[in-house]
């Protein structure tokens, strides 16, 4: 296109891409008003906003990823007491086995960026489920602890990976009017997971538990031969014709993919003309997306979800209640919540959605830490028990409306294609990190003191609505090209 020139001055060069990048978000914008704004009938990331077959059947089979790590997380809490009984494990001992997933996903958080861009995404979903597949059958068979720790470790590797790369390929192969519904439905199966495991586990071995683990693995392998590459890795490895193919695929036989597939290409090579190296995610252009991106994954963990959901037994145990019917409420919550997520994120949009989510969470924590603080200063001692489980009930569903799968979903949205693969290891990483300081940390809080741990995750909520509001943009409704080049431009 003539307004796409390659300069030999790199700030002259620079400045010509983002004047470029603006100009073709303006002329499609301008392009929608002139038709009536009839988006849903020319846009750059599907010709209208229903799915095909095959892009349901593909987001089906990476979903499959995402449930298999749902299990993962609820397995060392399901298994614990068989374990310790049938391997003679001391508590320390099995404290190694369940964080040692942590240690794997920082592990897998490194390289997960690259592998995908070096494979493709599905190669690399292939190769994590075969670590995963291979870490659950080491459990399921380990005579000792030290086989134990190694599956496990196999297995965070692998849904470390999975975790990035999932919402990464059902963004680039949906349309953007379903783009977001269809992420996060990534959460909706990992709570899905979870609640299985949860269950299961009362009434099976950790042996056959750890079996029924590696079939989402299993199967997600052998789907992975029936769905297409995503469109957007092969244009930026420059397989043009598998390109095209992938793309009418997804759109259908009969679709006219000509204006997304020249649009596509036309953003790709553009960025394209700078770099891949590391060095180059952390220039002034790319502030912006970073700031956002560490923002929300970092403010995800450090909120204490997640390292709640961790140790809820012993929570409810701490305020009185019943640790069986606490845990099993906190795993059927979810539920409902990610499904609430998944059907209004592309109907109100991402911002609204984090900061009812965040405030919820910063309401529920505060719920609980006054209900601790009651229980200290023996005031209303006997509501302490409903009020915990009200507060924790609270925080698993506002969690699972928001926080917990949108900040994935926004990651998968907000970098270009060029340093794509980069950013998703650095956001996996501080993710991975993060988790690991708080679940890590959450004991030492408790017995410094409960209130306080719960007031300070609720400080951290109520930081988190502030973020959103002030610099988390919108991004429904926009192709991911739009995205990527209004935030480019954004310093």
């Amino acid at each position: 296109m003539s307004w796409c020139t390659i300069e030999s001055d790199p700030a002259r060069g620079r400045k010509t891409m983002e004047e470029g990048l603006l100009t073709l978000s303006g002329s499609k914008s301008n392009n929608n008003e002139a038709s009536g704004g009839c988006s849903d009938v020319i846009n750059p990331s599907g010709s209208s906003s229903s799915a095909t077959l095959v892009v349901v059947l593909s987001t089906l089979v990476a979903l499959c990823g995402s449930f298999g790590y749902g299990c993962a997380v609820g397995y060392s809490s399901s298994a614990e007491s068989g374990i310790l009984e049938d391997l003679d494990l001391t508590v320390a001992a099995y404290s190694v086995f369940g964080s040692i997933m942590t240690i794997g996903g920082m592990i897998g958080a490194l390289v997960n960026g690259k592998i995908t861009d070096l494979i493709g995404r599905r190669g690399t979903m292939w190769l994590s489920e075969t670590f995963s597949a291979a870490g659950w059958l080491t459990i399921a068979f380990a005579q000792n602890a030290w086989w134990l720790d190694l599956g496990r470790l196999s297995v965070g590797f692998g849904f470390a990976i999975i975790c990035y790369v999932v919402p990464v390929y059902i963004a680039e192969i949906t349309p953007k009017d379903l783009r977001g519904r269809f992420t996060s439905a990534s959460q909706l199966m990992i709570s899905c997971g979870l609640a299985l495991a949860f269950f299961l586990g009362n009434v099976i071995s950790w042996r056959t538990l750890a079996v029924i683990g590696a079939i989402p693995s299993l199967v997600h392998i052998i789907g992975l031969f029936f769905i297409p590459e995503s469109p957007r890795w092969l244009a930026k490895v420059g397989r043009h014709k598998d390109f095209e193919a992938a793309l009418q695929r997804l759109r259908g036989k009969n679709a006219d993919i000509s204006q997304e597939a020249a649009e596509i290409m036309d953003y790709t090579e553009m960025f394209q003309q700078h770099s891949e190296k590391i060095l180059d995610l952390f220039q002034k252009r790319y502030a912006y997306s970073l700031i956002v991106g560490v923002g929300l994954m970092s403010l995800q963990q450090f909120g204490g979800a997640n390292a709640v959901a961790y140790y809820a037994s012993s929570i409810f145990v701490d305020a009185g209640f019943s640790s069986s019917i606490g845990t099993i409420t906190l795993s059927l919550i979810g539920i409902p919540g990610v499904a609430l997520s998944v059907l209004l994120t592309d109907k109100v949009g991402r911002r609204p959605l984090l900061m009812v989510s965040a405030g919820g969470l910063c309401l529920s924590a505060l719920v609980v830490g006054l209900a601790f603080f009651f229980q200290d200063i023996n005031f209303w001692k006997e509501l302490t028990p409903i009020l915990v489980y009200i507060g924790l009930l609270g925080q698993s569903l506002s969690y699972t409306t928001g926080m917990a799968g949108l900040p994935w979903v926004i990651m998968s949205e907000i970098f270009p294609i060029n340093v794509k693969g980069t950013a998703g290891s650095l956001l996996s990483l501080v993710n991975w990190s993060c988790s690991w300081i708080v679940t890590y940390t959450i004991n030492f809080m408790m017995e410094w003191s409960s209130e306080g741990t719960f007031f300070f995750f609720s400080a951290i909520s109520g930081f988190t609505v502030l973020f959103v509001a002030k610099l988390v943009p919108e991004t429904r409704g926009r192709t991911l090209e739009e995205i990527q080049a209004s935030m480019t431009h954004f310093l």
